[in-house]
Parts: C-alpha cells; sequence; structure tokens
C-alpha cells in the first residue's frame, strides 16, 4: 500500500497482488492518515485510488485475521480492525473534494467501501461486484448498505430493494449491472484506463472524463428481474421476503436466488435482512455503519463466522455446516434488537 501526491493529486496505490489487495489493518493505517492530511491540504485538488494489480481493484477486507483470532476468543481484534476500517470509510464517504476509485476487475466486501463513497466510481468492461458475506456468517458491512440504498441509478430514483437484493443474495453485478445501478457513475475501456489516469492526475478529473468516458455496449442482467426484485426484496423482514418469493411467479428468478443462496448462513440472512430495513430509511452513513457494526458484533461470536469463512476461504469446499441450519430456526428480534 503507497500513499503519496503527485501534481494536485493524492493517490493511494493498492499493491497487494497475491491478496488481490484484500485491506488489512496496516493499509487503513495508511490511507486515513493520507486522507486526513489531503483533506485540509489547498495544494491536493482530488484524490485517486486504483490497483497496479491485473487482478481486480479489491477482493474485500483481509478478514480471515479475523477469523483467526476468534476462533482463538479473542474477539476484541476485530472489534478493533473494523472499528478502524469503519472510520476510514466515513471519511471516504464525507470526502469534500473528488474521490474518484478506478475499477478494473473485481471489486468486492471492503473493496466497495474503498470506493462505493467516492465522488466517482469509474469502471471498465472488466469490472464486476459482489457482496458474499452471507457465506461466511458475516453481514454487508463498510457502508455499503447505506450507499446502496440510496443510490441513484439508470432509472432516476432510489431503489432499495436492488441494495437489499445484491447483500441477501451475493448476486455478481456485471459492469453494465454496476452502471445500471448507479454503484459505478462511469464507464472507461481498458485499454484507455493507464492514459485515463495520467490525464486525471496531470491535469482534472472532468478533462479525464470528457476525452475518455463513453458508453459500455452490454445490458444490465439485473434490470431483466427489477419487478420481481421490488416486488420481494422490499420487504421488511426475511421471512416476508421468502414468502414473496414462494409467491413469485417468475420461476428463473426465483431459481436464481435460491441457488444463489444455497450456501448461505441463516442468521446472517435473517440479521442483514432487518438491518437493510432499517438503514434504508436512515439519513446518515454514520447510522448505517454503526448499524452494520452492531449486527457484525453479534454474528462474529457465533460459530457460524468461523465456520463460513473456513468452507469460503480455508478449506475452499463450499460445504458450510450452519447453526442454526433453517431460517426458521433463527430468532430475528435478537438481531433487530441492536439496530438504530
Amino acid at each position: 500500500m503507497r500513499a503519496y501526491a503527485q501534481a494536485s493529486t493524492g493517490i493511494l496505490e493498492l499493491n497487494r497482488p497475491r491478496a488481490i489487495n484484500a485491506i488489512n489493518g496496516e493499509m487503513v493505517d495508511i490511507i486515513t492518515p493520507a486522507l486526513e492530511d489531503w483533506r485540509d491540504d489547498p495544494e491536493i485538488h482530488r484524490v485517486l485510488i486504483f490497483s497496479n494489480s491485473e487482478r481486480g481493484f479489491c477482493a474485500g477486507g483481509d478478514i480471515r485475521e479475523v477469523r483467526d483470532h476468534a476462533i482463538e476468543g479473542d474477539h476484541e481484534f476485530g472489534d478493533q480492525y473494523l472499528q478502524k476500517e469503519y472510520t476510514m470509510n466515513k471519511i471516504m464517504a464525507n470526502f469534500p473534494k473528488p474521490y474518484v476509485a478506478l475499477i478494473d476487475g473485481v471489486v468486492m466486501g471492503g473493496g466497495l467501501g474503498a470506493s462505493a463513497h467516492g465522488s466517482h466510481r469509474v469502471i471498465t468492461e472488466k469490472a464486476f461486484a459482489a457482496m458474499p458475506e452471507m457465506a461466511i456468517g458475516f453481514v454487508p458491512d463498510v457502508g455499503i448498505s447505506y450507499m446502496m440504498t440510496h443510490m441513484v441509478g439508470e432509472e432516476g430514483r432510489k431503489i432499495p430493494a436492488l441494495a437489499t437484493f445484491a447483500g441477501l443474495t451475493g448476486y455478481r453485478l456485471s459492469a453494465a449491472d454496476m452502471l445500471y445501478t448507479g454503484l459505478a457513475t462511469h464507464f472507461v475501456p481498458s485499454k484507455d484506463l493507464a492514459e485515463f489516469q495520467e490525464m486525471l492526475i496531470a491535469e482534472s478529473i472532468d478533462e479525464a472524463l470528457e476525452k475518455y468516458a463513453g458508453e459500455l455496449d452490454e445490458e444490465p442482467r439485473i434490470r431483466e428481474f427489477l419487478p420481481e426484485i421490488e416486488a420481494c426484496f422490499s420487504k421488511g423482514t426475511w421471512a416476508e421476503i421468502d414468502a414473496a418469493l414462494n409467491e413469485c411467479e417468475n420461476e428463473e428468478f426465483v431459481d436464481l436466488v435460491r441457488d444463489l443462496m444455497s450456501n448461505a448462513n441463516p442468521s446472517s440472512v435473517v440479521a442483514s435482512a432487518e438491518m437493510y430495513a432499517v438503514n434504508t430509511k436512515v439519513s446518515t452513513v454514520e447510522e448505517a455503519i454503526h448499524n452494520e457494526y452492531e449486527i457484525g458484533y453479534l454474528l462474529r461470536r457465533e460459530p457460524n463466522f468461523a465456520e463460513g469463512i473456513r468452507a469460503v476461504l480455508v478449506d475452499k469446499d463450499r460445504n458450510p455446516s450452519f447453526v442454526p441450519a433453517t431460517y426458521d430456526e433463527v430468532d430475528a428480534a435478537k438481531y433487530h434488537a441492536v439496530l438504530n
């Protein structure tokens, strides 16, 4: 991780290629003070965050280390790490200058926290995004439940159900989906990205966009399912969402959802549905992150957190054994009780 200034641009360079830039505490400790300095520096006109890895922008947060400590009974490590990361996300969300993320390839979890709060989310045709937290026994966090429930895309209005759908299913948004939903703001072909970046640094974001930004020749798949997404995922609880899915006549959509959620932790799904319903209505990212932290605080102390990460990131057998194993057995009230 490098943070440096070039011309009038503050630059955050993600350079952990083996981990696809998974954000750890050391990276947060570099990014946060740099942003605090640049926020008040009149010589810095914009901030740029990008990856020097061909594999993608950022595969998420370095959650395996949190699991390792949790297994030993040390939950304070995860508490402190996430509090630091969430402080960084709040700074990004409230940054008073243009904050430009260049996303070429995968962006997930914590990578969305480091990019989606920015004023400019510039993607290439190679970009794709997901919040796969249900599979690891956790919760969509880093403020994304606020950003995505409040974003405005090509429909010209907020569609909170889209955010709930993406968060609960882990649906992989294509580049076209990202532009359609508003998760991405601009498209630049990957072949032009290096020159775009050079011009952005040397001149300005507006001039670089005027020269290099274009239209992506790809249709968003998620738009096909918008009526079903709004009909089913606008409900306030998982039980209501599940009931709506059972009544949905679009079998292709229902099969997609059930398949995506086949390895989901029931407790994470129930808790996250409660959280999305509340965070749809909050007025600040700080309130939303508080709710994410409180839900995550509970889930990280449950065995399903370690089990989910084992199945996805450690043994990679994709065969978790979650308890409770069914949605009906999950007590939604205990999660709802910690939400503001």
